[in-house]
C-alpha cells in the first residue's frame, strides 16, 4: 500500500457542518445569557421567595461554581461515551431544570435548580468545542468556526441584560429562565441531523476518585477565591483556596499513576497547548477585573439604569464579531502569534482610553475604550481556544476543550478577585480621605465597603452632606478603576510577549495549505514528499 497516497490536505467542511456549527453556537449562546440574565432578576425574586442574604449568594453562585467544578469530568465523559451523546443529554437536562428554576416555589428550591443547571451546563460548553475540532478539520475553517463560536458566546453576554429587562418589564421573574427552553428543544431537534459523534475508540475505564477530587479542587479554589473578592483577606476563604489547592495536586499526582486517566496531563508538554492555555488565561485576568469595575461605573457612577447600561455595551458585541472576521482573514497569512500579540497590543491601547475616565459624562470615551479592547483582545480568545483544541489529539479533544474553559473560569475568577481588591482598596483610601464632617461612624463605615451602599447612605442623609458623600464615593471609585485600568494594561503587554516568544513556530494556515497539497501531488516533482515540521494547529 502506498502510504504517501493516503497522506493529503485535510478533509473540507460542507454545507452540513457549517449548519451545524449554528446549532452548536446555541448552547454557547445560552450559557452566557444564564450568567449575566439571573442579577437583574434579583430584585423581583427577593420579594417573590424572600431568600436571606447566605441563599442570595448562594443562587448567585452556585451555578457557576458547579460549571466549573464539573468542566473536566464532563470533557474527559463526552470523549468516552460519544460527544453529541453527551450534548443531547446535557441539552435536555438544562431545558428541563431551566423550567423547574423559572416555577421554583422557595429559595432553596432556585438553589436546587441552579445546581443542576450548573451541571447541565458543564456538559455542553466542553462539547461543542470537541465536536468543531471533529466537524473542521482544515485549520483555516476551524479557525472561522471556532470565531463564530465565540462570537455567539459573547454576544449572549451582552444581550443577555438587554433581553432579561425586556421580560421583567413584563413578565414574571421566571421568565428569564424560559429563554433557554425553545434553544433546547431546537438542539435536541438538529443535532441528531447535523452533528456527527465520536468518542474514544479505547476510553478505558472512568476513575471516580478523580471525578471527586476535581470536583472539589476546582470548586475550593473558585470559591476561595471569589469570597476573597468580596470580602477582602478573610480565613475561611485563605483555607478554601489552600485547600483546593492541595487536593488539586493530590488529584494531578493520581493521574500520573493510572493508565486511564480523567484528565491526560502530557496535554501539557505541547508548547502550543500550554503556551496558549496561559496567555488566554492572563488576558482573560487582565479583561474580567477591568469589566467587573465598568459595569458598576455605567450604573453608579453615570447614573444609568441596568437596560441603558446593557444598550450602551452592544458595541462590544459588534467589536468581537468584527475582530472573530478579521482573525479569520489574517491567520491565514500571518502567524497566529503576530495575530494574538498584535491584538493584544490594541488592546493596551483601549486601556490608555478607558484610563482617561474622571466620572463626567465621559460614556463615548468608555465604549471607544471597551470597543477598541474587544477588537484586541478577540483575537487572543479566539486563536488561544483554536490551538488549545487543534493541539489536542482527536480522541481527547473533550478534555482538551474542558481544560481550556476550566483556565478561563480560573482567569476571570482570579481577575475580578485580584483587581477587585485592589481597586476596592483603592476606593477605601481615597474615600477615607474626603469624607464630609459629620458623617455618623456606621453610616461611614457603610460607605467605605462598597460604591452602592455609599449611595444608600447618601441618599438619606440631611442637606448637602448626602451630595457631598455621593460625589466623593463616585471619584474614590473611579480612581480605583483607574489603577485598576493600568494593572490590566501592564499584564496584557506582558501577556503579548508569551505568544511571539512561544509560539512564533506555528505558521499560518495558507503555508500549511501548501504543505499538504504538495505532498498530496509529490511536491515540486519529488515524489512523496513530506510536509515541513510543525504545521498549524496540528
Amino acid at each position: 500500500m502506498d502510504t504517501n497516497a493516503a497522506i493529503g490536505p485535510e478533509p473540507r467542511a460542507g454545507r452540513k457542518e457549517w449548519i451545524g456549527l449554528a446549532v452548536l453556537a446555541l448552547p454557547a449562546m445560552l450559557i452566557a445569557m444564564d450568567m449575566t440574565v439571573l442579577y437583574l432578576a434579583v430584585p423581583h425574586l427577593s420579594t417573590d421567595l424572600a431568600p436571606t442574604s447566605s441563599q442570595l449568594l448562594w443562587i448567585l453562585d452556585i451555578y457557576g461554581f458547579l460549571i466549573a467544578g464539573f468542566l473536566i469530568t464532563m470533557g474527559t465523559l463526552g470523549d468516552r461515551i460519544g460527544r453529541r451523546k453527551l450534548l443531547m443529554i446535557g441539552g435536555a437536562a438544562f431545558a428541563a431544570a431551566s423550567v423547574a428554576a423559572a416555577y421554583a416555589t422557595s429559595a432553596e428550591m432556585l438553589i436546587a435548580t441552579r445546581a443542576l443547571l450548573g451541571i447541565a451546563g458543564a456538559t455542553l460548553m466542553p462539547s461543542t468545542l470537541a465536536l468543531i475540532r471533529n466537524m473542521f478539520h482544515d485549520p483555516a475553517q476551524r479557525t472561522t468556526a471556532i470565531a463564530a463560536w465565540m462570537s455567539s458566546f459573547m454576544v449572549g453576554t451582552i444581550i443577555g441584560p438587554l433581553v432579561g429587562g425586556v421580560l421583567l418589564e413584563n413578565f414574571w421573574w421566571g421568565s428569564v429562565f424560559l429563554l433557554a427552553v425553545p434553544a433546547m428543544v431546537l438542539l435536541l431537534i438538529a443535532g441528531p441531523i447535523l452533528l456527527p459523534e465520536y468518542r474514544d475508540p479505547n476510553p478505558g475505564r472512568l476513575d471516580f476518585a478523580s471525578v471527586l477530587l476535581s470536583l472539589a479542587a476546582v470548586i475550593l479554589t473558585i470559591y476561595g477565591i471569589k469570597e476573597l473578592a468580596k470580602d477582602g483577606l478573610a480565613t475561611l476563604p485563605i483555607l478554601s483556596m489552600v485547600a483546593g489547592l492541595a487536593i488539586g495536586a493530590v488529584f494531578a499526582r493520581r493521574q500520573r499513576t493510572l493508565t486511564n486517566p480523567l484528565l491526560d496531563l502530557s496535554l501539557f508538554a505541547n508548547r502550543k497547548f500550554s503556551a496558549s492555555l496561559g496567555t488566554l488565561t492572563l488576558a482573560l485576568f487582565a479583561m474580567s477585573g477591568v469589566f467587573f469595575f465598568l459595569a458598576q461605573y455605567l450604573q453608579l457612577v453615570l447614573g444609568f439604569s441596568p437596560f441603558r447600561a446593557g444598550l450602551w455595551t452592544l458595541p462590544q458585541a459588534f467589536a468581537m464579531i468584527v475582530a472573530a472576521a478579521l482573525t479569520s482573514t489574517l491567520v491565514r497569512f500571518a502567524r497566529p502569534a503576530y495575530v494574538m500579540s498584535a491584538g493584544l497590543l490594541v488592546a493596551v491601547a483601549g486601556f490608555a482610553l478607558l484610563a482617561r475616565l474622571d466620572g463626567s459624562s465621559d460614556v463615548l470615551l468608555l465604549v471607544a475604550g471597551q470597543l477598541i479592547m474587544s477588537l484586541g483582545f478577540g483575537p487572543t480568545v479566539i486563536l488561544g481556544i483554536d490551538m488549545i483544541v487543534g493541539a489536542a489529539p482527536p480522541e481527547r479533544a473533550g478534555a482538551a476543550s474542558a481544560v481550556s474553559e476550566t483556565g478561563q473560569e480560573f482567569g476571570l475568577a482570579i481577575g475580578v478577585a485580584i483587581l477587585g481588591s485592589i481597586g476596592t482598596a483603592i476606593y477605601r483610601r481615597s474615600l477615607d480621605g474626603s469624607l464630609p464632617a459629620g458623617i455618623p461612624e456606621q453610616d461611614a463605615t457603610t460607605a467605605r465597603d462598597t460604591l452602592g451602599g455609599a449611595l444608600e447612605v447618601a441618599a438619606a442623609l440631611p442637606g448637602q452632606a448626602g451630595p457631598d458623600l455621593a460625589e466623593a464615593a463616585r471619584q474614590a471609585f473611579t480612581q480605583g478603576l483607574q489603577v485598576n485600568v493600568v494593572i490590566a494594561a501592564v499584564f496584557t503587554a506582558g501577556a503579548a510577549l508569551l505568544p511571539v516568544l512561544l509560539l512564533r513556530h506555528v505558521r499560518p494556515a495558507s503555508e500549511t495549505a501548501e504543505d499538504e497539497e504538495d505532498t498530496a501531488t509529490g511536491g515540486e516533482g519529488v515524489p512523496g514528499r513530506q510536509p515541513a515540521p510543525g504545521p498549524a494547529y496540528e
